[in-house]
């Protein structure tokens, strides 16, 4: 409380929560995972390693943030990649720290073909430049989100939102712009609204995603919408999405 800045941690015991949501992957893309320095972000990531979870997105040095995360599960075989546009530029890995990585997005492209020539398919997650609007930037919207989605990605989803964001198809590829918080302290009422994604694979192909709704109650416990606040909620959250833009597309 006497702190001026936002800088977060989280005590070692409730690593349990992880666990009781039975989260196989994290990614670490975020622009606080260097708030207090090198040595707790490893400590972190030793913990995901001790414990068998997987991560991508960010590691202990450039070369490890930049990689692909395969997963093959029920005969799908799933790519994970991830990247963080906004930084602030001390939180992005180098060939010396840990951090996360950094978009390059030409390296992006390859990593997709290449997955996409393999049979796998490709999941990408962004730390976004954060906005408070249902509807996305012209950063997310003609930008990056549609560039990766057009490389051949088949969810582009972003994770910097604290405020739940609109969604579009572009192609074949499905996109959020942003979720919104699940496990977070945000209390008025347009942040304490969010989406969990269940994204369904059948045969090595993307096949649906089902919209979790769901609410913040007492600071960071996450509850599922009623009926009335759903519909409310997607009526908002639909009117913000582009779907005759991507249906001309």
């Amino acid at each position: 409380p006497v702190r001026r800045e936002m800088r977060f941690c989280s005590d070692p015991k409730y690593f349990e929560l992880l666990q009781d949501i039975g989260m196989d992957v994290v990614e670490l893309t975020g622009n606080h995972i260097l708030d207090w320095g090198v040595d707790p972000l490893l400590y972190t990531i030793d913990l995901y390693d001790q414990k068998g979870i997987k991560y991508y997105g960010g590691g202990r040095n450039e070369s490890d943030a930049r990689k692909a995360l395969i997963v093959e599960d029920h005969g799908n075989r799933l790519g994970f990649i991830g990247c963080s546009p906004a930084g602030p530029t001390n939180v992005w890995a180098t060939a010396t720290q840990p951090g996360s990585a950094q978009c390059d997005f030409d390296y992006i492209r390859t990593q997709i073909q290449d997955m996409l020539a393999d049979g796998i398919i490709p999941i990408f997650t962004f730390q976004h430049y954060e906005s408070d609007d249902y509807r996305p930037t012209p950063m997310q919207r003609p930008g990056d989100f549609h560039m990766v989605s057009e490389m051949g990605a088949a969810i582009v989803s972003g994770s910097q939102s604290h405020f739940p964001q609109a969604m579009t198809f572009d192609g074949q590829g499905f996109i959020h712009y942003g979720l919104g918080n699940t496990f977070f302290d945000q209390m008025d009422d347009y942040h304490r609204m969010a989406f969990i994604d269940r994204h369904v694979f059948y045969e090595g192909r993307y096949i649906s995603t089902e919209l979790k709704t769901i609410i913040l109650e007492d600071y960071a416990r996450p509850r599922e919408m009623t009926p009335q606040e759903r519909q409310k909620f997607l009526q908002t959250i639909f009117g913000a999405s582009d779907w005759e833009i991507a249906e001309n597309k």
